[in-house]
């Protein structure tokens, strides 16, 4: 390449850098990148943490789970496969003090260990509560217990105190510091109480209709191929084995399945961050579109000049592609420096909900940041740059030759679709980045054809009213003089706000959403294995302590065996969930009132209806279940079938007792049930501890707790989300900026021949607002309906929540759009007139 050339294009960047020429296009890929990188570092560096952390989580390399002890044959095969293996089994029970202390009571997740737990991870210890943390030698010996620090706490213990579980008292022998291995579910948040798997008998806790989990965990005995493949093929013959032997209640457990809390609140989060990147990125899109083109219209007369020089077409479109390749690297790189700064921020909000240190991000989000950032200058402000190179020499003394005309659809395409696909890819989730990005492409094409109707509306129906304001009349003239510029605006200005309605919307419901997962009244105890002789005195108790609201239901299991006749088998279904719910116990109800709680959503309820049965339709979905169908269960050897008569809508988030299945019935006098309450406990101290020392068969579970780290983890989503909110708030910003800049030149000589006919300053402000004040109210109107529909579908297909858009909507972003494009419009054309109409005439002569 000649060294005139890269001189030629230094100069030409040196000089429209100073000058302010590429200010937007530099701000608008530099939040993009940002926005894409910091959500990338963040990602990257938190899914390389869970990989490389995944055995310590799950306590081994492979786990196999089932509801009742596992088949002998399960250990013999790790075993033969050369490895490690260990057991446990864990429950919910309530752990008591002696008398003599207080007798108090706490629940507790009991687990019972057998010799070499954990396989992977390290379990830590305290001798005293206050002492230094040490890793664990070993397991807990005979005849004690190691437990957590609340467990002290709640019973007014020390150690070496006693503790009573069951029918058997054990020393409390060490603190539990660290678990790695803990799980998650209903009783995630109780704390544990560990003993060794052979004092287990001694409780007499664990009976034929108990609720436990048993687990056997295998490792290789070292971290090579061989050891993974031996792991690898443990857990294709476990999953064999549990297909053909039709093994119900048994299944091999990942990552995900042993930490779905933890998943499920990460995934959510780094979903929604991941759409409010997105949409930064569409904006700046657009951003870099405008301004590119508003680019090339202000350098027309600088390259005919350089044509009449005799400089070749070919060399001045290497002078700019190297221009724009050199300040596209520049931004970018500025970008990814950003959002390396920025992801900290997400560390320090959201890194704590990862119980480890995080490791340190890789290259492919810095990279990826490049590739989005050049893409978005080679692929939407390139285009119209380059017909530059194709100014005739002409122009020098015609001002009219050579405008800029539309770009090439073939090249706009390809550039629109690899960037598409990038954000798609960048999205983590297909559903949500199409949605997201069709959304986007087919609401630009909606907006153009409706901005287009708009004008030529204008055009014949205000000049033919007689009694119309002049200025009107003139705002009119001066949209419908340049139709494209006035279609470009509202598309622009409705993409803009587009994307920031959206945002404020899906951020208001969304995090309104988590939020109602938490009412302020929610129950915050539940109590479960309530025998039927007990029913009328708890109740009484309740009311007693000035209980009037709770849940009552009864509470049966069962094991769901035929549909329609037809036995099933957890893998007829593709889906994981489905397999899970196909193998495992439901926990089943009857009621002849619906609860108040739910809703019917297909069919009805009918009180006291024979032979029938209630689905939630999730299940139901997910099963593939309709009304009609039948369905058979396995309570306790006896089978109950009944057919599908209604579907309900539940809350599962409510915090309130619900079930996936309830027969409409007052009675079931066939089924062994026991009863379930859900309440919101008094501020009593010892409330619990009398209602357990009279009802000492019941587990009284206490999630207050839990509901203040379900919160706590809410509250650092929503930090972060409203933290990235501002990058796309920004990036919103620059596109009005940009749309209504756009037309500054050509505002510019409208205006100055209109005050050289005699038009006052007060007449063209009163135009210029009025424009200003119908483009941003019909893209404000426009950006506003199509965001109530692109939101509901990300809230029902992405995110999987209830929404319903308010049909205020509209109207607030109508007149939201106005005044933002008022205000715009002030800031970037406030000079256009105060220039002396002189100099504007003789600047547009030359």
């Amino acid at each position: 390449m000649k060294p005139s050339l890269v001189k030629l294009a230094w100069r030409q960047t040196w000089r429209d850098l100073r000058a302010g020429e590429l200010r937007l296009l530099v701000v608008a890929v530099l939040l993009a990148v940002a926005a894409l990188t910091a959500v990338g570092f963040f990602a990257d560096r938190l899914n390389a943490g869970l990989a490389r952390d995944a055995g310590a989580l799950l306590g081994g390399d492979a786990s196999v789970a089932a509801d009742h002890p596992l088949p002998p044959a399960f250990e013999a095969q790790a075993r033969a496969l050369g490895l490690r293996v260990t057991q446990h089994a864990s429950f919910p029970s309530m752990a008591l003090a002696e008398e003599a202390q207080g007798g108090g009571s706490r629940l507790v997740a009991v687990k019972a260990v057998a010799e070499g737990y954990p396989l992977r991870g390290q379990l830590r210890v305290r001798d005293q509560p206050d002492g230094p943390a040490r890793p664990a030698q070993g397991i807990p010996s005979p005849g004690s217990v190691w437990v957590d620090a609340a467990v002290l706490d709640a019973l007014q213990l020390r150690v070496g105190d006693a503790l009573l579980l069951g029918d058997a008292k054990l020393r409390i022998e060490r603190v539990i510091s660290l678990e790695p291995d803990r799980g998650a579910g209903f009783l995630s948040f109780a704390p544990r109480a560990m003993l060794r798997a052979s004092d287990l008998e001694a409780t007499g806790l664990v009976q034929p209709a108990s609720r436990v989990t048993y687990r056997l965990l295998a490792a290789a005995p070292d971290d090579g191929k061989a050891g993974a493949a031996a792991v690898q093929r443990f857990v294709d013959w476990a999953q064999e084995e549990i297909r053909k032997q039709n093994l119900r209640g048994v299944r091999a457990e990942s990552l995900e399945a042993s930490r779905p809390e933890m998943r499920q609140t990460l995934e959510r989060a780094n979903k929604f961050l991941n759409l409010v990147a997105l949409l930064a990125a569409l904006l700046a899109a657009v951003a870099v579109a405008i301004a590119a083109r508003d680019f090339a219209q202000r350098h027309l007369d600088d390259c005919a000049l350089l044509r009449v020089l005799g400089l070749p077409q070919r060399a001045i479109a290497s002078a700019y592609v190297l221009e724009f390749g050199a300040v596209g690297l520049f931004a970018s790189a500025l970008g990814v420096a950003a959002g390396w700064a920025i992801h900290f921020v997400f560390v320090l909000l959201l890194g704590s909900l990862v119980e480890t240190t995080l490791p340190a991000a890789g290259w492919r989000p810095a990279a990826f940041g490049l590739g989005v950032g050049l893409t978005l200058l080679f692929g939407f402000g390139l285009p119209p740059v380059l017909q530059l190179a194709k100014v005739p020499a002409l122009r020098v003394i015609r001002r009219d030759v050579g405008q800029l005309k539309a770009t090439s659809l073939v090249v706009l395409l390809a550039g629109t679709l690899g960037f598409a696909a990038l954000l798609v890819a960048a999205s983590s989730d297909l559903k949500m980045g199409l949605i997201a990005v069709g959304g986007f492409a087919g609401a630009v094409a909606l907006f153009a054809l409706i901005a287009w109707g708009a004008v030529l509306l204008l055009r014949r129906t205000v000049p033919r009213a007689r009694r119309a304001p002049r200025w009107l009349v003139l705002a009119t003239r001066q949209v419908a003089a340049r139709p494209g510029f006035a279609v470009l605006q509202v598309s622009a200005l409705a993409v803009g706000l587009l994307a920031l309605v959206l945002l404020v919307l899906l951020r208001t419901d969304l995090i309104d959403s988590w939020r109602r997962a938490t009412p302020p009244d929610a129950p915050n105890r539940f109590v479960i294995n309530l025998q039927p002789d007990q029913a009328e005195p708890f109740r009484q108790r309740l009311r007693e302590a000035g209980v009037e609201r709770y849940d009552w239901y009864p509470m049966f299991r069962g094991r769901l065996v035929a549909i329609n006749g037809r036995s099933i088998r957890g893998e007829e279904w593709s889906e994981d969930r489905a397999r899970r719910l196909a193998e495992r116990e439901f926990n089943l109800s009857f009621d002849a009132r619906m609860p108040g709680h739910n809703q019917v959503s297909a069919g009805k309820w009918t009180p006291d209806e024979p032979d029938a049965v209630s689905v939630e339709e999730g299940l139901a979905q997910t099963l593939g279940l309709k009304l009609g169908d039948r369905l058979r269960f396995d309570v306790a050897g006896g089978m109950h079938e009944g057919r599908i008569t209604s579907l309900r809508k539940v809350d599962w988030g409510s915090m309130r007792v619900n079930f996936f299945v309830m027969f409409p019935r007052e009675r079931m006098d066939e089924v062994p049930a026991t009863y379930i309450s859900a309440f919101r406990a008094p501020a009593v101290p010892g409330f619990d501890n009398r209602l357990v020392r009279e009802f000492p068969n019941i587990t009284n579970i206490d999630v207050s707790a839990s509901l203040g780290q379900v919160q706590a983890v809410l509250d650092q989503v929503i930090r972060a989300v409203e933290f990235l909110f501002g990058f796309t708030l920004a990036a919103g910003l620059v596109v009005l900026f940009a749309a209504v800049t756009a037309t500054r030149e050509a505002r510019e000589r409208e205006y100055a021949v209109m005050r050289a006919l005699g038009a006052g300053r007060a007449l063209l402000q009163t135009v210029q607002r009025a424009e200003l004040l119908g483009v941003g109210a019909l893209a404000g109107f426009l950006a506003s309906v199509a965001a109530v529909a692109v939101g509901w579908a990300l809230a029902k297909y992405a995110f999987e929540f209830e929404w319903h858009g308010s049909p205020l909507v509209p109207l607030a972003g109508t007149v939201a759009g106005a005044l933002l494009a008022l205000a715009a419009g002030w800031w970037g054309l406030r000079g256009v007139l105060r220039r002396p109409v002189v100099q504007t005439l003789r600047r547009a002569a030359e």
